[in-house]
């Protein structure tokens, strides 16, 4: 029997981009008090949590991925009586708060990077990062040959000749978790945040953290920036961070002792296999890891049985349970990556991301929605360079996997921009422009029409809220003609997915409980997902 505290097993977070959910202010950006204001919406679509992504004090080099400091609040968002409030407000209509760790990097005006600058090569304040001579006669060349993931060489060369790491960009320092005075510095930082009642935290980069301590050169020294991905073996997935894991599961388990309420943690593991993946969420480890496999599978109904199936023979294996996701803030949205690239999408994507929402809300295990995904966004794919923001753009130039498109805000109301989206005076523009179609899709306009994504997602959560053969358990494959992918849940519950654009027989009698589009008796429409109840 579970303990009552593992809510997290089966759960439903959803992702907000603090930034681009709701603007309390006029200035065009979203803040601590405009999430708090969205809550109510929030607890009418049934999701269980939130995740926010960061808000500390930070240059915004890359939209707070670059920390300067991990126990405040960026003016832009609010303040730490305002994060209280947003905290008190969650938890009252019983919504957990999950917030965005960055523990790889920090960023360049962090006060101890800016104290290693101005001390001496060989110092204390420098062993935090990774400093190092250069190579050649002068140490005129980088240390070793590897690339940022976003472009351009990994280090960069400070004023009395050493370089220093930074595998993303300048303005993000790599950590050195070598030495003993960052994984302090960091229980610290959690402990912080504890205190202020979080439920947990979402890791970013967490295969990440420790580099080959030798720091030699790479045979693909560019694979991280051509995939956007971290692959470099020397400088991600080395064995010493799980020492860091089992450290902060110790640390949540003992506030979980301490109050009864089990905090998660969630990382961020990008990792060649599920083999590899499962290491990360063993019982002493991370509670979860989100399985991104799934969000790159291509649309085949081959391709998503795969990886599904090795998720539940490796990463349930552990006692863990998966951690599903279709998309977040730095991949393209759903419906225009299955979809045809045009700047609206199209209807054929549309229905197959409505599709995969209902596959996804059927697995056993925890889910994430990214915000937008419950209003069937688009990528915007038309913003003109001049907008663009992404640090893979200054830095490369190339439009190429840049995250701008999945980031414009959020439309709310209305038929111009900015939707409701900031409070502003008529003309205030949000920090990202926002396409004239998002009147489709205003979240007012999703309310009102029972046919939107937004009530799929509803009905899916109310009935994975409210069917026992739903949320954690196995899944039982069914036989099914090529193209087509069904299982079973429990006792009886059948999901089935047409991934083809012709109709197939529905693998189960009756009427759907709930489809992601019209659905006869004895029939599963081409691009459509199901739920039956059944005897089979």
């Amino acid at each position: 029997m579970l303990s009552k505290y593992h809510w997290w097993r089966d759960a439903v977070i959803y992702q907000v981009y603090v930034r681009s959910f709701l603007d309390s202010t006029g200035d065009g950006i979203g803040d601590l008090a405009g999430v708090r204001a969205g809550l109510p919406y929030l607890k009418k679509l049934g999701v269980d949590g939130i995740w926010l992504s960061p808000f500390y004090p930070s240059p915004q080099h890359d939209h707070g991925y670059d920390v300067a400091d991990y126990c405040g609040v960026d003016p832009l968002f609010g303040d730490l009586a305002e994060f209280d409030l947003l905290m008190a407000a969650a938890h009252r209509l019983g919504i957990k708060v999950l917030l965005d760790i960055v523990p790889n990097h920090c960023s360049s005006e962090h006060p101890w990077f800016r104290e290693a600058l101005d001390s001496a090569p060989g110092s204390p304040a420098r062993a935090r990062f990774h400093f190092a001579d250069g190579r050649g006669p002068d140490g005129a060349e980088p240390p070793n040959n590897w690339h940022a993931m976003f472009g351009g060489p990994a280090w960069s060369r400070v004023g009395d000749g050493q370089w220093y790491l930074h595998m993303f960009t300048p303005e993000q320092p790599d950590w050195n978790w070598r030495d003993p005075g960052t994984p302090a510095e960091f229980d610290r930082v959690l402990r912080f945040w504890l205190d202020r009642g979080v439920d947990g935290f979402r890791i970013d980069v967490a295969a990440g953290l420790f580099k080959h301590p030798e720091l030699p050169d790479s045979d693909d020294p560019e694979a991280d920036a051509r995939t956007r991905d971290s692959v470099n073996p020397l400088a991600w997935n080395q064995p010493e961070v799980h020492k860091v894991w089992r450290r902060w599961r110790s640390l949540c388990e003992e506030y979980r002792e301490r109050d009864g309420r089990e905090r998660l943690l969630v990382g961020e593991v990008s990792v060649p296999t599920a083999r590899e993946h499962a290491l990360y969420v063993r019982p002493d480890e991370l509670h979860q890891a989100f399985f991104f496999d799934l969000l790159g599978a291509a649309w085949d109904a081959d391709s998503f049985r795969k990886v599904i199936s090795e998720a539940m023979q490796d990463i349930a294996g552990t006692g863990s349970t998966v951690t599903w996701v279709l998309n977040n803030h730095d991949q393209v949205r759903t419906v225009t990556r299955y979809g045809e690239p045009t700047p609206q999408g199209s209807g054929l994507g549309a229905a197959r991301a409505r599709a995969a929402a209902l596959l996804m809300l059927a697995l056993p295990g925890a889910a994430y929605i990214y915000q937008g995904e419950e209003l069937g966004l688009p990528e915007v794919v038309d913003l003109p360079d001049d907008v663009l923001t992404d640090p893979i753009f200054r830095r490369t130039g190339s439009r190429a996997r840049i995250r701008d498109g999945c980031r414009v805000p959020l439309p709310w109301s209305g038929q111009a921009s900015p939707f409701g989206f900031t409070s502003g005076a008529e003309g205030a523009r949000p920090w990202l422009p926002q396409p004239d179609y998002f009147a489709e899709y205003a979240t007012d306009r999703a309310l009102a029409d029972t046919r939107s994504f937004w009530h799929l997602y509803r009905d899916g959560l109310q009935l994975r809220g409210s069917l026992p053969q739903l949320g954690e358990g196995t899944l039982r494959w069914l036989d099914t003609p090529p193209g087509v992918l069904a299982f079973t849940r429990g006792d009886g519950l059948v999901c089935a997915v047409n991934f083809t654009t012709a109709p197939a027989p529905a693998p189960a009698s009756g009427t759907p409980l709930l489809s992601s589009g019209p659905c006869p008796v004895g029939v599963l429409p081409g691009s459509t997902a199901a739920w039956w109840l059944s005897d089979l």
